[in-house]
């Protein structure tokens, strides 16, 4: 599986922005897709992750209500809609994938593919 993310740059607070991740190589509905993201000097943490074949998402505390994870199933692509945006927001993107779910789909370490990553920043 290889996983191509895009849609990063620079936003104003209060703006919005979408990420994309192309998803090739998957071969079945039984996968998981996530977004994390890591600002300098800190871990990479959890944004967001749904089971590619449905069900409810799962998203950070920090970001629920701003930020949707979905994904189209034509174009094999896992979106990331990000509105209200902070500064704290600031942070470079990873899209994420692994086959099959995990409980610990808050981890980083759960996740097996990795996307190259997009940077955000936002400021005024």
């Amino acid at each position: 599986v290889q996983l191509q993310a895009c849609g990063g740059g620079w936003m104003q607070p209060g703006g919005s922005l979408r990420l994309s991740c192309a998803v090739s190589g998957r071969e079945s509905n039984n996968y998981g897709a996530g977004w994390f993201r890591q600002a300098p000097g800190k871990e990479r943490e959890f944004v967001a992750a749904m089971r590619w074949s449905g069900g409810a998402p799962h998203h950070a505390d920090s970001v629920k209500g701003r930020f949707t994870i979905s994904r189209d199933n034509d174009k094999n692509t896992v979106y990331l809609q990000m509105t209200s945006l902070k500064p704290e927001d600031t942070a470079v993107y990873y899209c994420a994938g692994r086959c099959g779910w995990s409980v610990s789909y808050y981890v980083a370490s759960a996740w097996v593919f990795w996307g190259q990553g997009t940077l955000v920043t936002v400021s005024s």
